[in-house]
């Protein structure tokens, strides 16, 4: 059996006097929630599709040990590393975004995945923890050397990353990387007036997204008059959260996941909630919290403004995509295509939240001296 003392300098000793093991028992709980519910929610929609009965879950359980190394290895990084590592990432994901817009798989009316090597990945999943950090790193380079234009840059970056978003399109995701850019800017001592400014840009930029996109428009319309009958798998997820009460119908009793399309991705909560009730549902919910909240409480001490506004855009990376897809789901929002983290279907998701969460233990390490740069 293996001891990892305090005086044990190793580099797995090092890490693991040094990590937020709180965060990551709660990764751990949540990736392991998802797995459950993969196994509830998708054979129903395998076998609807004519595939084998468990074609989904093979596939997603086939992702969890790579997603549990990514984290485990990323948050060995030093914050230097992981900033090597971010650029490197974010190079790569904003060529392959340009590929996918001449080569890549249209899907319901949007281009965003492309095939390497026999898998189908979505570029712009990476991207997003990837541009988080930079972002950060150029706002930060500006504080420190007025010569250096770090906003600029950071705002070039930010216009390129959205365009080519919004030329799949994926509205949503333009969204998610928008209010990152913004928070980081404001932590970065971003003028109230351009706050307002911003703020202002933001809300026309909504309004013009409503009247340039038809599949924007619908789900508003969708959204604002469900009446005509179109809402139809949020009324289905509502009505089994409805059915599921408080302990729910039990494991593989539901029968939502039967006649929901999307029961093992983007309404995948629809069948936690109709199995297991609204315990399991506040579970989940209290989990996505405790890693933002803990995040951001680990740093209130820091000095280091990289470190700070890296894990900031993270974090808020992180929590916002949990909060559309749950808002989605209860009907508190139009609905939007993004996956709950670590808990819906899909690959490139976990892989690049495994990233990006990796990058949060790693930046969050206590560190003592210079040396933890290295």
């Amino acid at each position: 059996m293996i001891n990892l003392g305090r005086t044990d300098t190793s580099v797995i000793g090092r890490w693991w006097w040094t990590v937020d093991r709180w965060t990551m028992a709660a990764l751990a709980v949540i990736i392991a929630i998802g797995m459950i519910l993969i196994l509830a929610a998708s054979p129903a929609v395998a076998q609807r599709i004519g595939a084998d009965h468990f074609h989904f879950v093979r596939r997603q359980f086939m992702f969890v040990p790579p997603t549990v190394l990514v984290i485990f290895a990323v948050s060995l990084l030093p914050p230097l590393w992981v900033r090597r590592l971010a650029s490197l990432g974010f190079v790569c994901s904003v060529v392959l975004m340009a590929v996918v817009l001449v080569t890549g798989q249209e899907i319901k009316g949007a281009t965003r995945w492309i095939d390497i090597a026999g898998m189908t990945i979505q570029p712009s999943e990476f991207a997003k923890p990837c541009f988080a950090v930079v972002a950060g790193w150029m706002f930060a380079e500006q504080r420190e050397g007025d010569r250096f234009p770090g906003n600029a840059v950071s705002f070039g970056l930010y216009l390129m990353v959205a365009v080519l978003l919004l030329l799949q399109p994926d509205v949503g995701m333009t969204i998610v990387i928008s209010a990152v850019w913004f928070v980081e800017f404001f932590l970065a001592g971003l003028p109230i007036l351009w706050v307002l400014v911003f703020a202002m840009v933001g809300l026309s930029g909504l309004v013009g997204a409503y009247f340039t996109f038809s599949h924007v428009q619908a789900r508003v319309d969708r959204f604002l008059d469900p009446s005509d009958g179109a809402g139809y798998q949020v009324t289905t997820a509502l009505q089994a959260f409805h059915y599921g009460g408080l302990f729910g119908r039990g494991p593989g009793e539901g029968r939502v996941k039967e006649v929901l399309p999307d029961a093992h991705t983007d309404f995948i909560m629809a069948v936690a909630g109709e199995e297991f009730g609204l315990i399991l549902c506040l579970v989940v919910v209290g989990l996505f919290a405790f890693v933002v909240l803990r995040g951001f409480a680990r740093m209130l001490n820091e000095d280091n403004l990289f470190v700070l506004l890296a894990t900031s855009g993270l974090l808020v990376q992180f929590g916002l995509q949990a909060l559309v897809n749950l808002a989605s789901t209860l009907h508190l929002m139009p609905t939007k295509g993004m996956t709950l983290p670590f808990i819906s279907y899909g690959g490139s998701s976990m892989l690049a939240l495994a990233l990006g969460m990796g990058m949060v233990l790693a930046l969050t390490r206590k560190r003592y001296g210079a040396e933890g740069w290295q």
